[in-house]
């Protein structure tokens, strides 16, 4: 599974309410306390160091660490144990669950080390990221508030078109809305249940069992939709709540079984707590990046969690568990304790500041990373020591629940309102955003070494570039999003221009191909043809199997959709001009790339039409459009290195090579990298020429809609027509 997020994680602190009465003075006798006593647990505490340290050595790429992500696993784990321990032990005790006090005393120990690191992390925005980063970054912080920072980065991780962006430095809030998100559900459905148990005459055991039911179905329905999801779409398996719920429940059941009901030490009780911590250090040293993931893999450290906590459960009449050689009284040493205890706010510091460090620094290797993950300890002491420490312990914030609720929501509105100022003040200065009115454009050259016809067109003489910046981002193709996302299987019709004209262009290709929307429809309604757009993202033209990184899994949907595409030219009315064009970097091997391409255009030769290749236009590998609403007036700084960029394109040399017949090839890339230099410009005649870290602009292609046509002419692909330039886009029609 490519990971194209960084895995975060979240923890509670152990200590939990003092211990309630002896079941002897409860009603239900034997049935009270449930599972189990409210003693507080060392070994949890140090568990939790075990967990942070697996994942800030994952973030810092510690060699050897590459599986550390599963640190998330454990805490959700800890967290079902502990939150629902908690919970039905209250049901039990007093019949009820106090659902304001629950959430009050979530709010006043967590959301104010985060609204802390959100506030900072809004603020070093403002001066650490460039204009159109800090858009992006302050929509984060406003939904890392609000506690929905995983469906945001579902929605990016599967969005084929948001490709290119750096990663935020609030990735890591995604399992905190995680967890918020599920107990926001779990507290009220387990309130509801007690009230239809109150009434029970064993409450206690009438409570734990209807728990443990509803608990072991949403356990098996949400593993169920973990494995579907793992295998259709891994960012939205491993970032959404629905696809994580099994492993708090794996936490619940821990709490609501019986296990405190058995009598005496268990000869397996070390066993079990060794094996259990054995497995999750297997998974930090044998998971990686191409382990499919949360699926089956997952099970492992949920389950080896559960283990090392089962082992150290207190049975009846036992006080010390942990045994002399047991996992546990090595975990609930000093040491992993001091660190346990600083877990949460270590957490929250130290990705932020290795993104920031990178931001400001350059890439940097896992020394680099790890020295500042070690400096993240500092701020995250801070914030222990002044923020949650007092707001846990001040009596007249826990004494009512509603002033616990007040200091949450404050919590909230902080980095909200800041976010919101950063944010507002931003747009200001990137100016609008609405779409580029391409009929304002000068026109193209359509030969020599300038882009524009006049080096110094009126619309462009002076002021920003076009499209700005924060245009750019959105100036994709007007093809009425008919370039197929990565779940479709088949393209639908998605003929534009001149649709009744029995003439028509085909774009094949992916979606370097669907980048050529605008010239070719231009030039098909100049002859009063169609244009049909058959393009998928991500996709390689050629017959290649490859992985989906918005998938995370083998393309399988690309490999249907090419054969969809192949078969209809094949059937279907011949085209007057196939015009193919695909990103050559699927595969690093030459041989099978060229041994990809000879299938695909074997079947393309069969349908009879002329078939012409566009070159690979330049793939800059940075954000562009961030790089220049950083540098508005200095826009060369934002320019790229020519020999990772613009790599010898293997079809077009064959093509030339006359060892490919029945195919043209023709390119651009002489006036969108001029010269011979080190470098290609982002910007040319203050156009801006690409949309994110390869496509071009809209704008960049509707200026070279002239070039393009001409170099199809010459290539003889396309019969002359009188001068005049491309006539306007017509509508599409499906």
């Amino acid at each position: 599974m490519p990971l194209l997020l960084a895995p975060g994680h979240r923890r509670k602190r152990s200590a939990i309410p003092p211990a309630p009465p002896t079941a002897h003075h409860r009603p239900g006798g034997e049935s009270g306390p449930s599972p189990h006593r409210a003693a507080f647990r060392p070994d949890i505490e140090g568990l939790r160091a075990v967990a942070v340290l697996a994942v800030l050595a994952f973030h810092a790429g510690i060699p050897g660490t590459a599986g550390g992500f599963v640190g998330v696993d454990v805490f959700f784990v800890i967290s079902g144990y502990l939150i629902t321990g908690l919970l039905v032990r209250e049901a039990i005790t007093t019949g009820r669950i106090r659902l304001g006090d629950f959430f009050s005393r979530r709010a006043r120990r967590l959301l104010p080390s985060a609204a802390v690191v959100l506030a900072a992390v809004a603020v070093a925005g403002a001066w650490l990221t460039v204009p159109l980063l800090r858009t992006d970054l302050e929509h984060d912080v406003l939904a890392a508030a609000l506690s929905v920072a995983n469906w945001r980065f579902v929605s990016q991780q599967t969005d084929y078109l948001a490709a290119g962006h750096d990663q935020s430095p609030l990735l890591h809030f995604w399992s905190l809305a995680v967890e918020e998100q599920f107990y926001l559900v779990w507290a009220p459905l387990l309130a509801v249940i007690v009230l239809t148990a109150a009434r029970a005459v064993r409450r206690g055991r009438a409570v734990r069992a209807v728990v443990a039911l509803v608990t072991a179905g949403a356990a098996v329905a949400s593993f169920a939709l973990s494995l579907q999801w793992t295998r259709d779409s891994v960012s939205l398996a491993y970032l959404g709540t629905p696809s994580r719920v099994w492993q708090f429940a794996v936490g619940a059941l821990l709490a609501l079984l019986p296990w405190h009901l058995l009598r005496g030490p268990r000869p397996l009780r070390p066993a079990c707590g060794w094996a259990g911590a054995a497995a999750i250090v297997w998974c930090v040293a044998s998971y990686d990046a191409s382990t499919p993931y949360p699926g089956y893999a997952a099970l492992v450290p949920t389950l080896g969690t559960a283990a090392v906590i089962l082992a150290a459960i207190p049975g009846r009449g036992e006080r010390d568990v942990q045994g002399a050689y047991g996992v546990g009284r090595l975990l609930a040493g000093r040491a992993p304790r001091a660190v346990g205890r600083l877990s949460y706010t270590l957490y929250l510091w130290h990705w932020p500041v290795l993104v920031f460090a990178e931001a400001r620094l350059g890439a940097l290797d896992w020394p680099a990373k790890t020295a500042w993950t070690v400096a993240a300890v500092l701020p995250a002491l801070a914030t222990r020591r002044w923020v949650e420490q007092p707001l846990r312990r001040s009596r007249t914030v826990s004494e009512l629940p509603r002033r616990g609720l007040a200091v949450g929501v404050s919590a909230v509105v902080l980095p909200v309102v800041l976010a919101l100022v950063v944010g507002t003040t931003t747009l200001r200065l990137l100016g609008p955003a609405a779409p580029v009115d391409v009929g304002s454009l000068p026109p193209g050259a359509a030969a020599g070494p300038s882009l524009l016809a006049r080096a110094e067109g009126p619309a462009l003489a002076a002021g920003p570039v076009v499209p700005r910046p924060a245009q750019a981002r959105a100036d994709f193709p007007p093809d009425g999003g008919c370039q197929a996302a990565p779940a479709v299987t088949s393209s639908p019709p998605c003929l534009f221009g001149a649709v009744d004209s029995p003439d028509r262009v085909v774009l094949l290709g992916d979606s370097h191909a669907g980048q050529w929307f605008s010239p070719l429809l231009a030039l098909a309604s100049r002859r009063g043809w169609a244009l049909q757009e058959l393009v998928k993202q991500g996709c390689p033209l050629p017959e290649l199997t490859v992985q989906s990184p918005q998938l995370g899994r083998t393309y399988r949907e690309c490999d249907t959709w090419r054969d969809d595409a192949l078969d209809r030219l094949r059937t279907g009315p011949r085209p007057r001009l196939i015009v193919i064009a695909s990103l050559n970097r699927y595969t690093a091997d030459r041989r099978l790339l060229t041994s990809a391409w000879e299938k695909t255009l074997k079947r393309l030769r069969a349908t009879g039409a002329p078939i012409v290749y566009v070159e690979g236009t330049p793939v800059p590998g940075t954000d562009i459009p961030a790089c220049v609403s950083g540098a508005p007036d200095e826009t060369a700084a934002c320019a790229f290195d020519r020999a990772k960029a613009l790599p010898p394109d293997p079809l077009a040399r064959r093509i030339a090579a006359g060892a490919v017949p029945g195919v043209r090839s023709v390119g651009v890339n002489a006036v969108l990298c001029p010269g011979d230099g080190p470098t290609c410009p982002a910007v040319r005649d203050r156009i801006l020429l690409y949309r994110d870290d390869t496509h071009l602009t809209n704008v960049a292609a509707v200026v070279l809609a002239p070039r393009l046509e001409r170099l199809l002419t010459e290539s003889g692909a396309l019969p002359v027509t009188d001068p005049g330039g491309p006539g306007k886009p017509a509508g599409p029609a499906r």
